[in-house]
């Protein structure tokens, strides 16, 4: 059977969807998948709502350009922001939800590991197995977290390291600039193809107010522990962050390229 393509494709995508019991961070929020598992739908709050309207010309110029200059990015795309409204023809009470729709990074994969990759390993432990729910039977599934990365890191050969940073950097650039913490990396290791699969995901959080409140009364010792670090920081100390950990995460390795040219002069 083939599937239709391009907006009757992405309709009928929609149409069939399970609820996923994926992680929802402090949010709490809910998920769900497509039964064709080509998109994630993420339940948003009214403030999320908000700072992704606000972003959302910078975000899809910056995907935009990525494109037509063939310009590395691992952004998770986004396909778009969705109010659903629902009527109960009884009591006539309306109930309004705003869903994100995204790719789900590792359709048509064969992916075994998961690794969720931040900047930092502060109030982050190891969870060997998450579940997950499709056609409401629950399984579960490996997935392994951040300090599992820590003590036995990611080797990939050269010439990918060379993208891969160069796409961090300039994403990571481009998050710092619209004000976005808190994002991390998903890795998927595709047994079959030998391949990683990698994609940003949760840029949505924005340094706001009341995060620079935060920051500021931590680092100077007002409630006790001078010098503690603050648990939020600018975007400009998390992307610092976030670069320096995958640097460490994805160390290269050999392959039949090194060392070639050595001993002759340009």
């Amino acid at each position: 059977m083939v599937l239709p393509s391009g907006e009757e494709g992405f309709v009928r995508s929609l149409a069939r969807c399970v609820q996923w019991a994926a992680r929802g961070g402090k949010s709490g929020s809910s998920f769900c998948k497509t039964k064709d598992d080509r998109f994630i739908l993420k339940e948003m709050s009214k403030l999320e709502k908000e700072l992704f309207l606000e972003f959302a010309p910078n975000y899809f110029s910056y995907v935009q350009h990525c494109h037509t200059s063939n310009q590395p990015t691992l952004l998770g795309k986004i396909v778009g922001v969705y109010r659903v409204v629902y009527r109960n023809m009884t009591s006539n009470a309306t109930l309004r939800s705003q869903l994100l729709v995204m790719e789900n990074l590792f359709y048509g994969r064969s992916v075994t590991h998961k690794f969720d990759l931040k900047g930092s390993v502060r109030n982050r432990s190891r969870q060997p197995y998450r579940t997950t729910r499709r056609n409401c039977v629950a399984r579960r599934e490996p997935f392994e977290k951040l300090e599992v990365t820590c003590n036995s890191p990611l080797y990939i050969l050269p010439h990918s390291k060379t993208v891969l940073t160069q796409a961090i950097d300039h994403d990571t650039k481009f998050l710092a600039s619209q004000k976005v913490i808190d994002y991390s990396l998903l890795v998927g290791l595709d047994q079959d193809r030998r391949e990683l699969v990698v994609g940003i995901i949760d840029y949505i959080r924005t340094f706001t107010w009341d995060k620079k409140l935060e920051t500021m009364v931590k680092s100077s010792g007002i409630l006790g522990g001078q010098g503690k670090q603050p648990t939020v920081v600018s975007p400009e100390i998390y992307q610092a962050r976030f670069i320096a950990a995958m640097h460490k995460y994805f160390l290269p390795v050999p392959d039949h390229w090194t060392g070639l040219g050595r001993g002759f002069d340009c």
